[in-house]
């Protein structure tokens, strides 16, 4: 887990220095950059943080034959490919990763990616063809950011790299009310016109003489169901068993101490479980726990650790540090970013980084095996199986009744289909507070969630899947780990668990509401079912309260209506009563609040030289 930087732009050696001092937290193990040609047209940087091979003969850039090489992530069957690539002639001299997505490139060319099980973003410089290659993996873990303009190419793990010194940005307007909408700028797009991401799934190809670029996706879910599972629950319990026990085992490789993040849920429990199964070492377990007793799940994280006899850390969120985090949020998001597990996430990341440097999660649990509790859909369904002639005009009359719930109940009659009610629950059924130039919700995306291929709540999940997980979790556990330098690595995002989740039949993974339901006949076999008897909830901050009471003063200060008025994308006479109605308790408007606090410090650090356009 690094950060790396590239260009072609002619910066002067010193900013390239500064540019990678910007996100040191990425890397601080080693600060490297050095020009890739004798020409010195292309320029390669990199943080990094020291997993494997620890030598100093694994620093990046790395040089390969007549290729260089930066790379943030982890490649975790290199010792599979690298033995496949020795009895083909390779020779290699460091014990690193790194090295073999080198050798597999000249070996396969740009359909190397196909063969990496990893989490990964990495640019090659191939001086023979005089281009850069370079790739993200299947479900986007690690980021890529990308400036192009002609013959200028800039690339970085964060934003904030290309920025810095970069005289030809400007600040999206579309990108903000992305944000407004969704909690983040989704990918392609980001918050500066001229960067966009690469996006997950895809390579890229820039070629340096004539300035062509071409990105190609090489991996999709198969959302067309066209590959399907045939076996019994049985047979598909023992696959995903056997499975996800090789994906932690992978995954817990490395030349520094690794632990895992355990929630008490069903997903990090089963990651635990697995670990403590397959390590002969007592396996390190780390929670958070809050003052607040309705957000604070410590207790069954502690119940899962002392079961398996796991090396648990509880960690105290206290109202004191998760401000300081909030003040400095920018520093690390360097993009708005709205969703407020981020605080709780890097806080548990800081305290955990002081006793081991990588540390597994279970993301991707909920996505893969349905198991958010907006995937109980029955109610939803009712509704909009009652004709559209129908549903209108009651939601019409609905409407004109003095009371602002059913004003929004009303908005939900009127919405056309299942498809747009889910859309639209992502950002509030009642979004009127946000002035939009066009249709947030119409991203390239939809196609994973409006087709016919498989049934509703597989259709949510695969959609989510791709944006949900990408957009948010992703960016969220990649920036707060990164933050206080701890590698994070989830095995359910092993791209075979992720197809063999995708093609077994729904109710192998949903059953009435007994949702992720083979994941839990994977993790009885370890953790008694009794566990976990209790309803699904989230990582949450106590921010609802925190707005009402230690943070108000500054709700208040930083959303008064002289403040409001100057944030681009809402209508800041119906942010002001949605506030007032925040603290009145008369409706929980937290994401709001939250959502604008983000982007007022945002803009803040970031406003003064850039126009909004």
């Amino acid at each position: 887990m690094c950060g790396i930087y590239g260009t072609t732009i002619p910066y002067h050696l010193e900013q390239v220095k500064q540019k990678l001092e910007r996100t040191s937290f990425r890397g601080p193990d080693r600060l490297q950059y050095d020009y890739m040609d004798d020409s010195n047209t292309v320029i390669f940087g990199h943080n990094r943080l020291a997993i494997i091979d620890l030598d100093p003969r694994s620093n990046q850039p790395f040089n390969y034959e007549h290729l260089g090489l930066v790379f943030n992530g982890e490649i975790y069957n290199f010792k599979a490919l690298k033995k496949e690539l020795i009895n083909d002639g390779y020779t290699f001299r460091t014990e690193s990763d790194t090295e073999v997505i080198c050798a597999l490139y000249l070996k396969y060319g740009e359909s190397c990616v196909e063969h990496l099980n990893g989490m990964f973003a990495f640019v090659i410089y191939d001086s023979q063809k005089q281009l850069l290659f370079g790739a993200r993996d299947r479900l986007g873990q690690k980021p890529l950011y990308i400036y192009k303009n002609g013959k200028d190419f800039e690339f970085s793990s964060q934003i904030s790299s290309i920025q810095l010194h970069h005289k030809d940005l400007s600040i999206s307007k579309k990108a903000i009310n992305y944000y407004l909408s969704w909690g983040n700028v989704p990918d392609p797009h980001s918050i500066f016109n001229e960067v966009e991401k690469l996006l997950p799934g895809h390579h890229f190809r820039f070629d340096l003489n004539s300035g062509d670029y071409k990105t190609t996706q090489y991996w999709d879910v198969d959302y067309k169901k066209e590959k399907r599972f045939d076996g019994s629950l049985e047979d598909a319990t023992e696959q995903l068993d056997t499975l996800l026990t090789e994906a932690v085992d992978l995954r817990l490789f490395a030349d520094v101490p690794v632990g895992v993040f355990l929630s008490g849920g069903i997903d990090s429990s089963l990651i635990a479980a697995l670990a403590s199964k397959v390590s002969s070492n007592k396996i390190k377990t780390f929670s958070v726990k809050f003052n607040e007793d309705k957000f604070d799940e410590s207790q069954y994280a502690r119940k899962v650790a002392t079961h398996l006899d796991t090396d648990h850390h509880e960690i105290v969120c206290h109202v004191d540090e998760g401000l300081d985090l909030i003040e400095n949020f920018s520093h690390y998001y360097d993009e708005p970013f709205a969703d407020s597990s981020a605080i709780p996430t890097m806080l548990l990341s800081k305290h955990t980084r002081k006793h081991v440097t990588v540390a597994l999660s279970g993301d991707a649990g909920d996505e893969l095996f349905i198991g958010y509790s907006r995937y109980i859909t029955q109610k939803a369904e009712s509704l909009y199986n009652i004709p559209k002639l129908i549903r209108q005009p009651v939601g019409a009359i609905m409407g004109a009744v003095p009371n602002y719930k059913m004003k929004v109940i009303s908005k939900a009659f009127k919405i056309k289909d299942f498809n747009d009610f889910y859309l639209n629950a992502f950002i509030g059924i009642d979004h009127s507070w946000i002035t939009k130039d066009f249709d947030t919700l119409d991203v390239p995306e939809t196609k994973y969630l409006k087709h016919k291929y498989s049934g509703n709540q597989e259709r949510m999940a695969t959609f989510d899947l791709k944006t949900y997980l990408n957009w948010d979790i992703n960016t969220k556990v990649d920036r707060a780990a990164m933050a206080f330098s701890l590698e994070t690595r989830s095995p359910l995002m092993d791209y075979r668990v992720a197809e063999l989740a995708n093609s077994l039949p729904v109710d192998y993974k949903i059953q009435g509401e007994n949702q992720k339901r083979i994941l839990k006949d994977v993790l009885y076999k370890y953790v008694p079912e009794a566990y976990f008897q209790r309803p699904k909830s989230g990582f949450t901050m106590p921010f609802s309260e925190w707005f009402r009471g230690h943070l108000k003063d500054m709700v208040l200060s930083e959303l008064s209506d002289n403040e409001l008025s100057s944030i681009p994308g809402i209508d800041a006479k119906e942010v002001s009563f949605r506030i007032k109605q925040h603290m009145n308790e008369e409706w929980d408007r937290y994401p709001m609040i939250w959502r604008l606090l983000v982007l007022k410090q945002w803009l803040k650090n970031n406003k003064n030289g850039y126009q909004i356009k």
